[in-house]
């Protein structure tokens, strides 16, 4: 059976559609409408019961979630593609810059701006929690421009790392948060890869 990939434009999964284009992989979509409450289904929840995305249904049946697991499995099935590198000391620079942008400008950063009320029921609390967002997601470029420093992408190659980055860099680009210039570079080279375009395309951004 074709692998089922279950994602919502514009998210977190956008990574990993990336990352299904370049492999060229078939695979089948389903759309989880977070606002309308999708994720929360009992038959959403039968496949993924932390009722996140993407969730990614392999073609033995398997169920895969969060986005490095389904980024690691995606390379190690398909080692000819190289999304990573070759030796373990460059596995290793990969998986932590993608976790770091997975997890603190992600999860810790623009979580606070996205979803501001799970972190106070005070409304007048909402724009300190959303400063605080927007100040772990500018501390945490500024440590990744340096990773990128002298680099086209993160691993020197495209890799799982480049599409995780891409993302949160796509979410500062349409909240007008400035990025600093190594990580504008590569958003700019992400960008112009086709793959990335066509992925944008079929998420409905021109």
């Amino acid at each position: 059976m074709l692998m089922k990939f279950y994602m919502t434009p514009g998210s977190c999964s956008t990574g990993i559609h990336i990352l299904l284009e370049e492999l060229d992989l078939p695979f089948e979509v389903t759309i989880v409408n977070l606002p309308r409450g999708d994720h929360l289904k009992p038959e959403y929840l039968a496949i993924n019961p932390k009722a996140s995305i993407p969730t990614l249904v392999r073609n033995d049946g398997l169920a895969l979630t969060e986005f490095q697991a389904i980024a690691w499995w995606l390379a190690r099935s398909h080692p000819k593609a190289k999304l990573l590198p070759g030796d373990a000391d460059g596995e290793a620079r990969v998986i932590e810059t993608m976790d770091y942008a997975v997890g603190t400008l992600h999860g810790q950063g623009y979580t606070r701006i996205f979803t501001t009320d799970h972190f106070t029921p005070n409304a007048a609390d909402h724009e300190a929690v959303q400063a605080r967002g927007r100040e772990i997601v500018e501390n945490g470029f500024a440590i990744l421009n340096d990773t990128l420093a002298g680099k086209g992408y993160v691993a020197g190659d495209f890799s799982i790392a480049d599409a995780a980055l891409f993302y949160v860099e796509f979410w500062a680009d349409k909240l007008g948060i400035a990025l600093p210039e190594h990580c504008h570079a590569h958003y700019q080279r992400m960008r112009a890869r086709p793959a990335v375009q066509r992925v944008l395309r079929e998420e409905g951004y021109r």
